[in-house]
């Protein structure tokens, strides 16, 4: 595995390649997560794939040029994340490609679908959080009172801590969302990123009659992964959507949120080869 960096205007983005095989497949982690998170893959499906895994932003070592409260209150769209990946594609020689996407990621990956696909293989989704990312991720990302709370609280280290010891008592979130969320605000960089997160991504919502439309239309391969025990995206957010799609697979495994180990890599596997 090696890593390198993709410079543009926008962002210096940090990125591991592993993987021998023809097809590319561009890879987009969870929450506090890297590029890293899928080399699992590697172990069953290097000969078919080159991976792409890239840190996103706000997280390791992929960092914006303008990383100001400023830029990231202004926010990034659609057209413009798809862009930034276009001309990565572009840079590498990549014509066409699959993505796969965990939890956060999966947002990275359906914006690529809606935007981008003529050029997209396979679309696959793990803790499809950008079917139904819940009340509290719309609420902290585009309301402007919730936005100005979040902004408040998640660069104060006490009033982020109260905050979510708050929410898992009203059972807004979960015990698991609340150990991954609560070992991401340790700093203030943190916090920041955190807060940065909910901020700057808040455009990336799924157009679902766009997305079941370039998927349909385009033939792309649909693979949906589910843990039986993940409260935080339950297999139910996907049944209206998924039910609508003329060719869908669904893998369901006997895992909570975090199921990205080796049982999720020979299923999916099974699925790929």
């Amino acid at each position: 595995m090696t890593d390198y960096y993709f410079e543009n205007d926008l962002v210096s983005l940090h990125y591991y390649k592993f993987g021998n095989g023809p097809q590319a497949m561009l890879c987009f982690h969870g929450y506090g997560m890297h590029g890293k998170q899928f080399k699992l893959l590697e172990v069953t499906l290097d000969l078919k794939y080159t991976f792409y895994g890239f840190d996103l932003f706000f997280h390791k070592e992929t960092k914006l040029k303008d990383q100001s409260l400023a830029a990231v209150k202004k926010g990034i769209s659609k057209k413009e994340l798809a862009a930034l990946f276009a001309e990565f594609c572009q840079h590498e020689g990549i014509e066409r490609f699959s993505v796969i996407g965990y939890s956060m990621g999966t947002h990275y990956a359906t914006v690529i679908v809606e935007e981008l696909p003529q050029m997209v293989n396979e679309y696959i989704v793990v803790a499809p959080s950008s079917l139904n990312p819940g009340m509290l991720i719309p609420f902290f990302s585009k309301n402007k009172i919730g936005n100005k709370i979040l902004e408040k609280v998640a660069l104060n280290q006490s009033a982020l801590t109260g905050m979510l010891k708050l929410f898992r008592r009203l059972r807004f979130i979960n015990d698991e969302d609340y150990k991954i969320l609560f070992a991401e605000i340790g700093t203030a960089e943190l916090r920041f990123n955190f807060y940065a997160c909910f901020t700057y991504l808040r455009f990336l919502e799924t157009d679902e009659p766009r997305l079941l439309k370039a998927l349909d239309e385009q033939n792309i391969k649909s693979i949906f992964i589910f843990g039986k025990r993940d409260k935080s995206f339950p297999l139910r957010i996907g049944d209206k959507f998924i039910g609508k799609l003329k060719q869908a697979e669904v893998i369901i495994l006997d895992e909570g949120h975090e199921m990205i180990k080796k049982d999720f890599v020979y299923a999916l596997t099974n699925l790929l080869l």
